[in-house]
């Protein structure tokens, strides 16, 4: 049944899909008209060599994006106006009467056709892009087994969540989404508290810092930040990949400093120190605090509209499906489309994260030497072959990092 939701849906996903295109075409032709000469502040630093595989590199992964934007498509396709979703609920009937574990099981089924369509997108990357530029390290063993412990997680995890988030849609009328908001923001916060020391470590081998020059250097600069942790740890991330990095995670006492071990081999001390420097003001800014909060916001106002949208006969219609015979149906309806709705908030997402990119800068500047840090970025961009000249207006609708130009100029700018 065609409606006026119907139109507006389509109308959105063609002119979401067609402007997602034309960016990745400006970005493929920016990068590949600037392939020949390496940028001038960089020349001393970073080889034609290097510079034409980044560009390369960058190049073939925005080159699977439209592969992958036109399997999404697809899939939503599929879902609303090909039947998929009235077949999947249909299905699910076939398995009980109770409502919530109807909405649990169709929400199951769902996200394993979705994940099905996924798969062959990432088997690519992994095992073809990654592995053309010397990146990949990753075993098809490894990558089963990654595969299998993420199901059981998310089984062991996500199937307790679902069914208390179909329950309060339930029981608690009008009002399910408020309840619902407040169970995933303590479920937030659980994930923060145990992803750490019971989930990360499922997947990678994490072993606390040795004492050494850089353990010191390390925990003056904590000190001197007045952050605490739980320990200094090294992830053996050359497991997967030979790209680094380096992150802190949880809260309260459950915080952990964490090293790729490739980061670790590749930079200097007085780099690493700049890096942390760097990841630290990202928590004395209160960046993680604001992100959360945003996370927040957004959730309770999705929430709050899908409490009015759950109920309305021309949302289901609208998209070739039944009105809601569980409340997984409306769950998951509403999050395939969202996307299609919110593609116009990313430009918005992505400059706030780039100020806070450049906000960690300045104050790993005023606790390390700013130098260090602009030799580590030049080795990580280099290492990483992140390219170093991306389109203007891709960078700006999608980038959460400035580009090493834009940060290595402030860096260097007089104070």
């Amino acid at each position: 049944m065609i409606n006026a939701f119907s139109t507006l849906f389509l109308v959105l996903l063609l002119v979401s899909s067609l402007f997602k295109i034309i960016l990745a075409g400006r970005h493929i032709s920016f990068i590949q008209s600037k392939r020949a000469n390496v940028p001038d502040a960089f020349k001393e630093n970073i080889s034609l060599e290097s510079h034409q595989k980044a560009a390369d590199y960058t190049v073939s992964k925005v080159k699977l994006s439209f592969v992958a934007l036109f399997v999404d498509i697809l899939l939503i396709l599929f879902l609303t106006f090909g039947g998929g979703i009235k077949a999947i609920d249909s299905f699910t009937l076939s398995f009980t009467t109770d409502p919530i574990n109807q909405g649990v099981i169709f929400l199951a089924l769902l996200f394993l056709v979705t994940s099905i369509f996924d798969l062959p997108i990432g088997v690519y990357r992994t095992f073809v892009i990654e592995v053309r530029y010397g990146f990949n390290k990753t075993t098809v063993g490894t990558w089963i087994s990654d595969l299998l412990k993420n199901l059981i997680v998310a089984t062991i995890i996500g199937l307790p969540l679902i069914w208390a988030i179909i329950f309060f849609m339930e029981i608690m009328g009008n009002q399910w989404w408020i309840y619902v908001w407040i169970l995933l923001m303590v479920f937030m916060g659980f994930i923060q508290f145990i992803g750490p020391t019971y989930i990360a470590p499922l997947f990678n081998k994490f072993t606390p810092m040795e004492d050494s020059e850089l353990k010191v250097r390390v925990e003056q600069l904590l000190s001197k930040c007045g952050f605490s942790s739980n320990g200094l740890f090294i992830m053996d991330g050359s497991k997967r990949s030979s790209h680094g990095n380096a992150y802190f995670t949880g809260f309260g006492n459950n915080k952990r400093i964490v090293f790729f071990d490739t980061l670790l081999e590749r930079l200097g001390i007085s780099e690493i120190e700049a890096v942390l420097a760097h990841e630290l003001g990202h928590f004395r800014l209160n960046h993680v605090i604001k992100r959360l909060l945003l996370v927040s916001f957004g959730s309770v106002v999705f929430l709050a509209i899908l409490g009015v949208l759950k109920n309305q006969d021309w949302f289901y219609l609208g998209l070739n499906v039944n009105p809601a015979t569980n409340n997984g149906v409306a769950l998951g309806l509403f999050f395939i489309i969202v996307p299609v709705f919110t593609f116009m908030l990313q430009p918005i997402l992505s400059k706030m994260s780039r100020g806070h990119e450049f906000e960690a800068d300045e104050y790993a500047s005023r606790h390390a030497p700013a130098k260090d840090l602009v030799s580590a970025l030049v080795k990580l961009y280099n290492d990483n072959a992140s390219t170093l000249t991306p389109d203007p207006l891709y960078s700006a609708w999608y980038d959460s990092h400035p580009s090493a130009s834009a940060r290595i100029a402030r860096l260097e700018k007089p104070n």
